[in-house]
């Protein structure tokens, strides 16, 4: 275990280097601010909430790694539509809070493109990384709980720090 989190605390301080390497861009445009901590924090809790689950269901001797397993896409199908609610909600947010700190929020449409692309990009990304990470640690014979949600929320928090930022800089 200590190697896999020595290398993910690694990881986790590229995501602050690509934020540094960009504080221009966000500062040019302080509503995007708003979307950081959200984009970062929502991800990791996507995959984790579908590791979880992926978890429980292993620990009870029902989950199928079979494309045709109905509950795991039922799972799939309840993560996106969570996340294109919150990603909404988020870009209307932070429309209302940039137009209290600047006066002039960036276009509500952009907003849009880039909450929506981002979270959804990153929902489909936590997906893949729970259905992986569960996966990998069955077939290792670890106990899916020690290592499917620090492994998905670190990655999950690095990606969305980069899945926002190449969001960002294509609207823009």
């Amino acid at each position: 275990m200590f190697p896999l989190l020595l290398g993910l605390s690694v990881l986790e301080m590229g995501s602050g280097y690509v934020l540094e390497a960009l504080e221009a861009t966000y500062v040019d445009n302080p509503t995007l601010l708003v979307l950081v901590p959200v984009m970062i924090g929502m991800g990791g809790n996507l995959g984790a909430i579908l590791s979880s689950r992926l978890s429980t269901r292993l620990h009870l001797g029902v989950l199928e790694f079979d494309l045709r397993d109905t509950v795991l896409w039922t799972n799939i199908i309840a993560i996106l539509s969570l996340a294109a609610t919150v990603f909404t909600l988020l870009a209307l947010a932070a429309w209302v809070i940039g137009r209290f700190i600047t006066g002039t929020p960036m276009a509500l449409a952009d907003l849009l493109i880039i909450s929506l692309g981002s979270g959804m990009s990153l929902a489909v990304l936590a997906i893949l990384l729970s259905i992986g990470a569960t996966y990998v640690s069955y077939r290792l014979g670890l106990d899916p709980d020690d290592t499917t949600i620090p492994v998905v929320t670190n990655v999950a928090d690095i990606c969305g720090v980069l899945i926002l930022s190449g969001f960002a800089i294509l609207v823009l």
